[in-house]
């Protein structure tokens, strides 16, 4: 079984996480995750091939905001929160905040 690069949370960069999280794809995807918990690859409402979703979640994992557990043929993601609020405070949230309030229906007049 192939193991799993994540990065030690000393050795996540702000670089690197932005850049996970500047994808509009990706950042839907943590968005999910957030709201659902752990979820698996499968359960992942997003409208990109197989590969695609397995390539923005490898650069999230690398970058360290999701953590994949591999359980048979089934990868289970999380977002690694503690440790991005370790390493980052308030990041995570402001983004996950700001993300919501875009996406949100407008309000109707």
């Amino acid at each position: 079984m192939k193991i799993l690069y994540h990065p030690d949370k000393a050795d996540m960069h702000l670089s690197s996480v932005l850049y996970a999280l500047s994808d509009p794809v990706r950042l839907s995807i943590v968005s999910e995750i957030h709201k659902l918990g752990e979820c698996t690859c499968g359960g992942i409402e997003v409208s990109v091939v197989k590969s695609t979703l397995s390539h923005h979640v490898r650069t999230m994992r690398e970058a360290g905001v999701v953590h994949v557990r591999v359980q048979g043929t089934q990868r289970f993601l999380s977002l690694r929160k503690a440790d991005l609020e370790d390493r980052f405070p308030g990041l995570l949230q402001s983004i996950l905040c700001a993300y919501d309030s875009s996406t949100a229906a407008p309000l109707p007049e």
